[in-house]
C-alpha cells in the first residue's frame, strides 16, 4: 500500500482512502437497491446498473488521478473558461433541457446522446471562480465596487440559472459561496444586505408564482415544506415514510448486504435515498461509517487549507471540501427524516453519471492541493500570501 501511495497516488492518503471506502459502497449499494429498476427496465438483468455504475466510478477514478496530478494553479485561469461556458450551458439547460417533474434539469449534446446535468459543472466552476477572485482581491478585500460585486454578481447569476429546476442546489451553492466569502474577510454588511434583499425578492416571487397559478416547481416547494411539517404520509411525503421504514428496520447492524426490503417501495432507492438502502442493510454500523467518513473528508480539507502557503488553494480547498459535505448532510438528512426531500444525492455513492464524474474532480482538485504540499512553495508574487492570522 505504501508503495502504490508513493509511486503512483500522490496528495492525501486519507482522502483516497476516503475516495475508495466510498466507491465500494456505492457499488455494493448501488447494486443491491436496482433489483426492481433492473426487470422494469432491463427485462431482470441485475447486472446492468452494476456494471453501468463501476464504469463511471472508474471513469472518475480516471479523472481523480489525471486531475491530482495537474498542478493547482493551473485551475485558477481554467476557472474563468469554466465560468464562461456554465452561463450558457445553465440558460439552454433552462429552455431546451430535459424535463422530469417540471424541471429542466439535463442538457442532452447534439450528435452524441450524452446527457449531463449542467449544474454540476457549474457548481465546480463557480467554487474555482469565486476562490481565484477571492486570492487577487485580498488587498481590496473590503472595498463594495472592486471586491463585493465582481464576486456577487456571479454567484447571483449562477444560482438564479439554477433554481427554477432545482431549489436545493442553487441553496446549496449559495450557501457554500456565502461561507466562503466570508470566510474570505468580505464585508459581513455587505454579505447580510444582499442575502436580506435576496430572500425577500425569492419570496415575492414564489408568493407571485403561487397565487398566479404559473409556478409548478413552487408547487412542489411548497408541497414539500407542508408534507414534512404536517408528518402526513402520503402525496410528496410518500418516499420520506418510505425512507424511515428503512431505517427504522436496520437495527444495529442491519439485514445484510442485499436484503433490503424498502428499496421495492422507494421511488429513487439508489440515487436520493441511498443512505436509507444502506441503513437498512448496514444498521448503524453503515450509518456511522458513511458518516465519519465525511467528517473525516471534512477534518483532511481543514488541514489541506491550514497547511496552504498561498490564498488561492485554501480558498479553493474550503470551498470543495463545504460543497461535498454539505452535500452529503444534506442527502442523509433527508433519509433520515430531517430535512424536506431535497434530490441532493449522495457523493460518489449514489448512482448517476455526471455527478461521479463532477464529484470526483473535486476530490482530485483538493488531491492536487495536498500533493503540492509535499512540495516547497514559494512566493512569486502572482497572489496574496495566505493570512494566518
Amino acid at each position: 500500500m505504501n508503495g502504490l501511495f508513493g509511486k503512483y497516488l500522490k496528495g492525501d492518503r486519507t482522502i483516497w482512502l476516503i475516495v475508495m471506502g466510498l466507491s465500494v459502497f456505492s457499488l455494493l449499494a448501488v447494486y443491491s437497491s436496482t433489483g426492481s429498476l433492473a426487470y422494469r427496465f432491463q427485462g431482470g438483468n441485475t447486472a446492468y446498473y452494476f456494471l453501468k455504475q463501476m464504469g463511471f466510478l472508474l471513469a472518475g477514478l480516471g479523472i481523480i488521478f489525471i486531475t491530482h496530478l495537474i498542478p493547482y494553479k493551473v485551475y485558477s485561469p481554467i476557472s474563468q473558461i469554466l465560468m464562461l461556458l456554465s452561463i450558457p450551458l445553465l440558460a439552454i439547460t433552462l429552455v431546451f433541457g430535459t424535463s422530469l417533474n417540471e424541471a429542466a434539469r439535463w442538457l442532452t449534446i447534439p450528435g452524441l446522446g450524452i446527457t449531463i446535468q449542467t449544474s454540476d459543472f457549474a457548481k465546480l466552476a463557480l467554487i474555482m471562480y469565486v476562490a481565484r477572485l477571492l486570492s487577487q482581491k485580498q488587498d481590496t478585500i473590503k472595498d463594495f465596487k472592486t471586491t463585493f460585486l465582481p464576486l456577487i454578481i456571479p454567484i447571483a447569476i449562477i444560482c438564479l440559472l439554477i433554481l427554477p429546476a432545482n431549489f436545493s442546489t442553487a441553496a446549496l451553492l449559495g450557501a457554500t459561496c456565502w461561507i466562503l466569502l466570508f470566510i474570505g474577510r468580505i464585508n459581513l454588511k455587505y454579505l447580510l444586505g444582499f442575502t436580506g434583499i435576496g430572500v425577500v425578492l425569492l419570496g415575492v416571487g414564489i408568493f407571485v408564482l403561487l397565487e398566479t397559478n404559473a409556478g409548478g416547481r413552487a408547487k412542489t416547494w411548497k408541497n414539500r415544506i407542508e408534507n414534512f411539517a404536517s408528518g402526513d404520509e402520503g402525496g410528496e411525503n410518500y418516499q420520506a415514510v418510505q425512507s424511515k421504514i428503512a431505517v427504522a428496520t436496520g437495527g444495529p447492524f442491519g439485514k445484510g448486504p442485499g436484503n433490503s426490503t424498502q428499496r421495492n417501495f422507494l421511488p429513487h432507492p439508489y440515487s436520493d435515498f441511498i443512505y436509507a438502502i444502506i441503513i437498512e442493510e448496514y444498521g448503524l454500523f453503515g450509518a456511522f461509517a458513511m458518516l465519519f467518513a465525511y467528517l473525516v473528508l471534512l477534518y483532511r480539507g481543514r488541514m489541506i487549507v491550514k497547511k496552504s502557503q498561498r490564498t488561492f488553494p485554501a480558498f479553493l480547498a474550503i470551498g470543495l471540501t463545504l460543497l461535498l459535505v454539505f452535500q452529503a448532510m444534506i442527502n442523509m438528512a433527508v433519509a433520515v427524516n430531517l430535512f424536506p426531500v431535497t434530490g441532493q444525492p449522495l457523493p460518489l455513492v449514489s448512482m448517476g453519471g455526471t455527478s461521479v464524474l463532477f464529484t470526483s474532480a473535486a476530490f482530485g482538485i483538493l488531491l492536487s492541493i495536498s500533493r503540492s504540499q509535499n512540495k516547497e512553495e514559494i512566493y512569486n508574487g502572482e497572489e496574496e500570501p495566505k493570512n494566518n492570522n
